[in-house]
């Protein structure tokens, strides 16, 4: 009896459906990835298009930095330091340090800002019993009782700049300018493989897609961090809101659409930790993938209905349905086995046989190369030393695509959802703080889908049977060393999510030095 299977071909419906349903999604693949080519292009054609200061303040203006944190014990006091030695008149500061935490982050926090407040310095310190609205309640319920015109704004994890106002607040006697965004960077980028991969990943986004739209009068977004805001911005845009995980892209294309001006300053640093261990990146990665579904549910079709120029509408929407790639990168996945079969049995000697590693290339490589070879020649001198982690980072970026497909479905039919805090461990963590920040976050059921490393690693060994199938057939092609990359990742990401943090205890038994909170301003000063 003759096998069904082996008896398709080419002309049979089941396979003319299957391949055009991959081509499709293959092909809303490559057009994110093209975007990237366009987002590439913008940066270099409006390169020279830097903000320029028109005029300064005769007198400061009065500014309140937030500080919102939430269960933040190893970061509080170092945060709080830090904002403290800012270089700006204290008689024209005001710091607010907005916590809603439940563990000993309260005394750590209240007895920083009793030291501070004896120096003389003009702070408060605002505790919440509850965290209504998560991050976007914590600040709004601080404007409340700030007394600055103008807002500044930074995560627990972060080292302010010394000079971050001074720097900032003059392209403020521009009316229409409502915020400034400085650009991160990365107190552990050395730190391990997957530390390195995220700043690489961290600085596409800062220093080609920000500048790039922000020089092209186009919609940039605020980081949640690290930005100066004006008050009155934030009250016409209407306020911050918590019916999303990213308020901070939500009030960003708000305030915008009302026609204020946005500023990036890449020259312009703030360093801050990176997750990690691989719980902690997936948390995070999670969170910035529901949320910016949210926001894409919530304002896109608003903006596409407005009369906003086009080329603003066009960046918008790939700007906010950059989070589907992750749903088309899973399916793609799941039909890589097909496709091989096909490839090995259906088509021949004929052109599609070369389709399978035509998509392939174009999948891992559309776009991604050029885009972060770009960020790392403008931020480095020594750009090229980062090229041997672009592969790392490809496969990383596979690896994670169902726990951000997950997201963003959620986001998209799902109800808004918690803020999860991403843990933060500081540069002088002990071994101890370590061993029960992982604890915490393993007793309190952070991973919610307790299955998903399972799936992850069956998708990782389903395609390493597909590569299997390939080589054992004699089709050692050029496609293959992409369906590698697409094995490891998906390979590397359950296995570190369930020994990582295993291998973070060894580590910090015998820690490395780290810099003492103490020079971190001088260092980011730099």
């Amino acid at each position: 009896m003759s096998d069904p299977v082996s008896a398709l071909s080419i002309h049979d419906p089941v396979v003319q459906a299957f391949l055009a349903l991959y081509t499709i999604v293959l092909l809303l693949v490559c057009l994110y990835g093209l975007h990237r080519y366009q987002l590439v292009h913008l940066f270099y054609k409006y390169r020279r298009n830097t903000p320029k200061l028109q005029a300064c303040f005769r007198e400061l203006p009065v500014v309140t930095i937030q500080l919102p944190m939430y269960n933040e014990k190893a970061v509080a006091r170092r945060i709080i330091d830090a904002t403290c030695r800012i270089d700006y008149p204290r008689d024209r500061l005001h710091i607010q340090v907005l916590d809603d935490s439940t563990d000993e982050t309260v005394q750590i926090a209240a007895e920083a800002v009793e030291r501070w407040r004896a120096e003389g310095f003009d702070i408060e310190y605002i505790h919440r019993t509850d965290r209504t609205g998560y991050k976007a309640g914590a600040l709004s319920n601080g404007l409340k009782s700030a007394k600055g015109e103008f807002i500044l704004i930074f995560d627990a994890d972060f080292m302010p700049p010394v000079e971050i106002i001074r720097e900032t607040i003059h392209y403020f006697t521009d009316p229409r300018v409502g915020m400034v965004q400085a650009r991160w960077e990365h107190l552990n980028r050395d730190l391990s493989l997957l530390t390195k991969s995220q700043a690489i990943l961290l600085d596409g986004h800062f220093v080609i897609e920000h500048a790039a739209r922000n020089r092209s009068g186009r919609f940039m977004s605020f980081n949640g961090t690290a930005g100066l805001w004006r008050r009155s911005c934030i009250d016409d845009a209407g306020g911050w809101q918590h019916d999303t995980l990213t308020e901070d892209l939500d009030l960003s294309y708000r305030a915008q659409m009302k026609g204020w001006k946005f500023l990036f300053l890449p020259s312009l640093t703030s360093p801050a930790e990176l997750p990690p261990d691989m719980e902690s990146f997936k948390q995070q990665q999670y969170r910035w993938a529901k949320g910016g579904a949210q926001t894409c549910k919530k304002l896109l079709p608003t903006i596409l209905r407005s009369r906003l120029p086009l080329r603003i509408k066009t960046e918008a929407f790939f700007h906010l349905t950059s989070c589907t790639v992750y749903i088309y990168v899973t399916a793609l996945t799941l039909m890589l086995y097909p496709v091989v079969y096909l490839k090995l049995h259906v088509f021949g000697e004929g052109w599609l046989r070369y389709f399978f590693d035509a998509s392939v290339l174009l999948l891992a490589t559309c776009g991604a190369t050029t885009f972060y070879v770009a960020s790392q020649r403008e931020q480095f001198k020594t750009w090229a030393d980062s090229l041997k982690y672009v592969p790392f980072l490809m496969a990383l970026g596979i690896g994670i695509s169902l726990n951000n497909a997950r997201a963003v479905l959620a986001g998209f039919f799902g109800h808004c959802g918690e803020f999860v805090r991403t843990p933060k461990f500081g540069d002088s963590a002990s071994s101890d703080a370590w061993k029960r920040d992982v604890d915490r976050i393993n007793r309190t059921g952070r991973r919610r889908v307790k299955l998903q490393p399972f799936v992850e690693l069956t998708l990782g060994v389903y395609l390493l049977y597909c590569l299997l199938m390939c080589l054992f057939n004699h089709r050692i092609t050029i496609g293959v060393p992409f369906l590698c990359l697409f094995m490891i990742g998906y390979l590397y990401v359950p296995l570190t999510t369930w020994f990582g943090h295993r291998l973070g205890r060894q580590t910090a038994e015998t820690p490395a030095t780290p810099p003492k909170p103490a020079e971190a301003p001088a260092r980011s000063a730099a």
